[in-house]
């Protein structure tokens, strides 16, 4: 890789490939865009990086055609297969479910028999957003998702007991130079994003915690961009929490679109520094952030504009029903100003937050 790459392919056209587009113009950064995986990219690349694990390897490396690619294969393969993914969490010693491996759905009653009940059926490759995915809350359930799976490979995991959703974000250079954001707290609705806050308000153990198991992933992968880590929080015999982690995202991720506003240095700016050989930025918040995806349809743009440190992103998207149309991401000085004015948009824009946010709006904004 040249020192300074400044040619750069994204595999994919999507909103992660633009937003990228966006944070690469200031550093002169030009892009060519392939979604065709039969396609390769033009003469004069000098990186290749993608928005989404659902590229196959051997896709990736034709479209590169010997260009350096960041992440690493390697990273992608494992970000894609939930079995790689597990068995590199167990490796590594970072606290996961336990869980089980199935060839296909007839295997199911005897994973059951070894992870319990409840539990969480995910297919081993391919489903996002809560797709490919089945909850067994009694044994009665077996038979149904058993036919549903049919002959695709899946995981069986332990249903955790968590108390939130929780992510981390971080960035390794090719030098080994790694920057970490501050954890967040994620909340979901029928198994999207929908929201999330940060930083998470979590002590100085815990996020240690959480770069500990990232640096570990980083370090072990030899990764170089952007790397996301969902976890969850788990209430520990002693009253205290601890991390357990669900899944990691070998590229820019939803739930740190909010550093776009609410970071010196954006997730995508960094990803862009890592892969193309530039020094990383620094991830010091600017305050409060709150990052909201718009789902289904489009509020009117006069109404998010209508609230203070509210920053809306349209992805220019037809509606569909559960589709990310867009997000807003909404700053402020202080928790309780951000609260005040997550609950205004909310309420301009028509939209129904989940109920674990508008508590916290109910116990912060008062303050």
């Amino acid at each position: 890789m040249n020192a300074t790459a400044t040619r750069i392919g994204i595999l994919g056209r999507g909103q992660l490939a633009r937003m990228l587009e966006r944070a690469g113009q200031p550093l002169g950064q030009h892009f060519e865009f392939v979604d065709d995986p039969s396609a390769r990219f033009m003469s004069g690349v000098e990186v290749v990086t993608f928005e989404s694990e659902n590229w196959s390897v051997r896709d990736v490396e034709r479209a590169a055609a010997g260009v350096p690619v960041f992440p690493s294969t390697r990273a992608l393969s494992i970000g894609q297969d939930r079995q790689y993914e597990k068995e590199l969490f167990d490796r590594l010693g970072i606290a996961t479910a336990e869980w089980s491996w199935i060839s296909r759905g007839f295997e199911l009653p005897d994973a059951v028999e070894r992870v319990g009940v409840p539990s969480i059926v995910k297919t081993r490759r391919g489903g996002y957003d809560g797709r490919g995915q089945w909850t067994l809350r009694t044994l009665a359930d077996i038979g149904r998702v058993a036919v549903e799976l049919g002959e695709r490979s899946a995981i069986v995991e332990q249903l955790v007991p968590f108390r939130r959703e929780l992510s981390i974000v971080a960035a390794r250079g090719a030098d080994g130079a790694i920057v970490y954001y501050p954890l967040v707290e994620n909340h979901h609705e029928r198994g999207c994003l929908r929201i999330t806050l940060a930083p998470a308000r979590v002590d100085e153990r815990i996020q240690s915690s959480a770069r500990t198991m990232i640096r570990a992933l980083l370090v072990e992968l030899d990764y170089v961009g952007v790397l996301a880590l969902e976890l969850f929080e788990v209430a520990a015999r002693d009253g205290t929490s601890t991390l357990c982690a669900n899944e990691i995202a070998p590229r820019v991720h939803n739930s740190g679109h909010w550093t776009i506003e609410g970071s010196k240095t954006s997730q995508f700016e960094n990803h862009l520094r890592a892969i193309s050989g530039l020094p990383l930025g620094d991830t010091e918040t600017l305050g409060p952030s709150a990052m909201l995806n718009l789902l289904s349809h489009l509020p009117e743009l006069r109404a998010v504009l209508s609230v203070p440190g509210a920053h809306p992103h349209v992805y220019d998207k037809e509606p569909a029903p559960g589709r990310k149309l867009g997000h807003v991401t909404l700053r402020a000085d202080t928790e309780s100003e951000l609260a005040r004015r997550l609950d205004e948009l909310s309420l301009r824009i028509d939209i129904s937050l989940p109920e674990a946010v508008t508590s916290w709006i109910r116990s912060t904004s008062s303050g």
